[in-house]
């Protein structure tokens, strides 16, 4: 397999950059306008750095301009509590899946690259539709169907939970430490976001993780 992943620099994908290291030809980071991007992105280069990984960021700004979430800089406060929480569903930035699968797997096209690899994952799927194994098995028929090579797109943890990834993670000796979570974007995590609190019960035992809550 040739592939290119989808990179945003948290737990998920690293673990995914870690694993398919000896497949992967090229990481690609999306900078939407979240509000924590920036950080994000600072991590994904310095571990494709580290693995001698080629290493991308496209930006798509009109989705900060044009779209509302809470997750962009153009959105209001991020909310607080677990991700089974109603409140949380202000941070679906809609169909963001499927515009950076887009992208993807026509970039992955015109590098003569095979397939395409994201990190989506089980504990996704009550609030994001585009993480859903209805929708990747979907896009995965359009892609193939769309593409003169037929391109792949690959989803190994959609049906496992964070704290699977982020066994996975240990066993592969994956420094967490450096990847990125928080949807605030502050230095430190703020440990009350949805995304902090999934990733205190994934990496309970082993987080390196400091948070300001």
């Amino acid at each position: 397999m040739n592939a290119l992943l989808i990179y945003s620099g948290g737990m998920d994908s690293t673990t995914l950059l870690y694993q398919y290291q000896q497949d992967i030809r090229l990481a690609v980071s999306f900078h939407y306008g979240s509000k924590h991007n920036d950080r994000e992105i600072s991590y994904a280069e310095m571990n494709c750095k580290k693995l001698g990984i080629e290493y991308l960021t496209i930006h798509l700004d009109f989705i900060n301009h044009y779209f509302k979430s809470s997750l962009l800089q153009s959105g209001g406060d991020i909310p607080e509590g677990h991700y089974a929480d109603e409140n949380m569903k202000q941070t679906i930035v809609p169909f963001r899946n499927g515009i950076m699968l887009s992208i993807a797997v026509g970039l992955a096209e015109s590098r003569d690259l095979d397939a395409v690899l994201l990190g989506n994952h089980f504990g996704d799927h009550a609030i994001y539709p585009d993480c859903r194994r209805s929708f990747i098995d979907a896009f995965a028929d359009a892609a193939r169907e769309g593409t003169v090579k037929g391109v792949q797109v690959i989803s190994p943890y959609c049906d496992i939970s964070k704290r699977d990834i982020a066994l996975i993670g240990q066993s592969l000796h994956v420094d967490f430490a450096a990847t990125y979570s928080c949807y605030k974007g502050g230095e430190k995590h703020c440990g009350k976001c949805g995304t902090c609190v999934e990733r205190k019960e994934a990496l309970e035992g082993f987080d390196p993780t400091v948070y300001e809550a």
